[in-house]
């Protein structure tokens, strides 16, 4: 009796209620998708969630070592983390914060494509988490410049220049796009 509680708990903590939904091609952010509750104490209109979860699986034999491994990289929102401001809010803005997904997106793309570029060897776990942490600081400098350089979306000229780029290396790494 004692083990089927055990692993009755076990099951219960393993599934997820989680509302984070992965990045799609075909799917843009709405305002509804903006769930958390706004800091009230920030110049900011929104804020966008978003990041990338990543896991991998490594293929070993007794007799060979490392044989092979498996990655999975994703582009996550999540909304309850994700915020605005109704009263200011508007399309140019929502624009600029679907364009903070879509950074996340593009920064997986360059995950998957560095990933598809390793081979087989004892120190891939270790390339694989270095080139993680990588990735996410990538990410984290990319996101801070948009924003600085677009100014939060009010430099216009700016921020279609950014969308210009961002597009341009969606479609430019679409064979790593997420499915």
């Amino acid at each position: 009796m004692n083990k089927f509680f055990i692993i009755i708990s076990f099951l219960l903590c393993i599934q997820s209620d989680s509302p984070e939904f992965s990045w799609h091609e075909n799917h843009k952010l709405k305002w509804t998708d903006f769930e958390g509750e706004p800091d009230m104490d920030s110049s900011a209109a929104a804020v966008t969630a978003s990041g990338i979860t990543f896991s991998y699986s490594i293929q070993k034999s007794s007799t060979d070592g490392i044989t092979g491994f498996q990655t999975k990289a994703f582009a996550h929102f999540y909304p309850e983390e994700s915020w605005c401001k109704k009263d200011i809010i508007d399309n140019h803005i929502l624009k600029h914060e679907q364009f903070h997904f879509n950074i996340t997106e593009l920064n997986v793309r360059y995950f998957r494509e560095k990933v598809s570029k390793l081979k087989i060897s004892s120190s891939i776990e270790n390339q694989l988490d270095d080139l993680n942490n990588q990735i996410n600081e990538n990410l984290g400098k990319m996101q801070k410049l948009y924003d600085a350089e677009s100014n939060y979306s009010i430099n216009k000229e700016c921020q279609a220049r950014w969308v210009i780029f961002v597009k341009k290396e969606l479609k430019r790494l679409e064979k790593y796009k997420s499915k």
